[in-house]
């Protein structure tokens, strides 16, 4: 990796409380913002966050997804975990910018309505949250008195509204999805209320009012799955995130997502899951270890 005057005239905050879970659903890992020496760059390399830079002055160039930009003050630019990235201030006016970094499961459905890509990453900045970004988190940071999760979290979700002004999704014509049906609609919102309850498909189809044969082939043919698996995989996915965070007992989670037999559970989960449930917490743990 080519970094030029590596930190030269760089300040960096890091959030040092760790994630309460390995998969959070946004976490801000560090943010910081530096006056650049003329041609300082990074890259090509990759990191395994998202990053995205606000140019406050000055200009420079990014190269992302096979595509190059030239920014100018204004505007940001976001790089992608996993995507060779390579960016340099401009040898005679070399851009000052600030940075946030962050991961988590909600980003790719945030970013999704955004038009933003790995080959399209630039956005216009706007006039009042992105500016005072740094300021804000540095601020919030000295003022937490070490319990940074819930200023820092409302802070990055604030900046995610203003980001979906900024960068709106693309006008495209109606895509031609494939016809909901309002049977199946109505049977995943029973199944997501109800899983963790003595759930049959008997007695789902006798709340819809439908007979159990025609429920379950309508369900397979608008899920691609028959009701009984897509119940069972969705009770797995359930306990797996149990496993990844809490304490409770086997027992514990099993009840919690509709099984009276542990036995069974762990049957059923080694069945979807291919590992036992003692042995994905035990993964989980040995991961959690690693996370900075």
């Amino acid at each position: 990796m080519n970094e030029k005057e590596e930190m030269s005239m760089a300040v960096f905050h890091f959030n040092p409380q760790r994630p309460y879970r390995s998969n959070p659903d946004l976490y801000l890992h560090y943010w910081g913002q530096e006056q650049c020496v003329p041609g300082h760059s990074f890259g090509p390399g990759i990191r395994d966050t998202y990053k995205i830079h606000f140019v406050h002055s000055g200009t420079g160039d990014l190269t992302a997804g096979g595509a190059s930009h030239r920014l100018h003050a204004g505007q940001a630019f976001l790089t992608y975990p996993h995507i060779l990235t390579h960016y340099a201030a401009d040898e005679q006016e070399p851009w000052h910018y600030s940075w946030i970094a962050f991961s988590g499961d909600q980003v790719e459905h945030l970013l999704s309505r955004t038009c933003l890509t790995p080959e399209h990453p630039v956005f216009p900045m706007d006039e009042h949250v992105m500016p005072g970004l740094f300021g804000r988190l540095t601020a919030a940071g000295e003022a937490a008195g070490g319990q940074l999760d819930l200023p820092l979290q409302s802070i990055l979700y604030d900046f995610f509204s203003v980001l979906l002004h900024c960068a709106p999704p693309l006008a495209q014509p109606p895509a031609r999805s494939k016809p909901k049906n309002p049977h199946v609609d109505q049977a995943l919102h029973y199944l997501h209320a109800h899983y963790c309850e003595n759930v049959t498909i008997g007695l789902l189809a006798e709340k819809l009012g439908l007979d159990r044969k025609y429920l379950s082939a309508l369900f397979k043919q608008t899920i691609g799955l028959p009701p009984q698996k897509y119940l069972l995989n969705y009770r797995m996915t359930k306990a797996a995130e149990l496993l990844s965070w809490c304490d409770c007992s086997i027992g514990e989670i099993a009840c919690s997502v509709g099984y009276e037999d542990p036995l069974l559970f762990s049957r059923m989960f080694k069945r979807v899951k291919g590992v036992s449930p003692k042995e994905y917490r035990s993964l989980h743990q040995e991961k959690t270890d690693i996370i900075l």
